[in-house]
């Protein structure tokens, strides 16, 4: 369903934080804005910003910040947003999100420039949609370069590859004794 009602939407989370915070024992608090300005370097169009601050923050940061992308995908169900419209909810613990976006972009410079360097594919490790398609988009004006996504599941990766480079499709023959 498209966010229509963001007023609503924002309700309904505050009453899932409210009832996921009261059984859970986490010392926190959380902002809710709707429509909030966005930040001038910022890709972020969320519609509705979650903020989360206080004592158990590290807690929701811990892991690649876990908890805080379980937080926002149950959510994300609790108001019924359809996946095309993903990006309009954004949940974020003491700047992380904003941190992690700046060192996916320094990591995809670092990226290019190995891969013009040694014209060989850079795999990224795994991340989620939403890290891969920061990467996506912040090389989608180098001309000499592609990105893919590769694996699966929680496997799933960005490639940076030469604009060139023919990928080998035949496949891999698993290492060890043959028969």
């Amino acid at each position: 369903m498209p966010l229509t009602d963001k007023v609503a939407a924002a309700n309904k989370i505050n009453d899932l934080l409210k009832a996921m915070l009261a059984n859970s024992g986490l010392r926190l608090k959380y902002r809710i804005a709707v429509n909030p300005p966005a930040a001038k370097e910022s890709e972020d169009k969320a519609e509705i910003t979650v903020d989360i601050a206080g004592p158990d923050s590290s807690m929701v940061t811990a892991r690649g910040a876990e908890l805080l992308n379980a937080m926002e995908h149950l959510a994300l169900k609790a108001i019924h947003l359809d996946h095309e419209d993903h990006d309009k909810l954004s949940f974020d613990c003491k700047n992380f999100k904003v941190m992690r976006r700046q060192e996916l972009r320094q990591a995809a410079e670092v990226a290019a420039e190995r891969v013009r360097k040694t014209k060989m594919p850079y795999e990224f490790a795994p991340m989620n949609s939403r890290e891969r398609r920061l990467v996506h988009l912040h090389l989608a004006n180098e001309t000499d370069l592609k990105t893919e996504s590769s694996g699966e599941g929680s496997r799933r990766m960005v490639v940076v590859y030469p604009k060139d480079y023919k990928v080998n499709s035949a496949p891999r023959k698993p290492f060890g004794r043959r028969r």
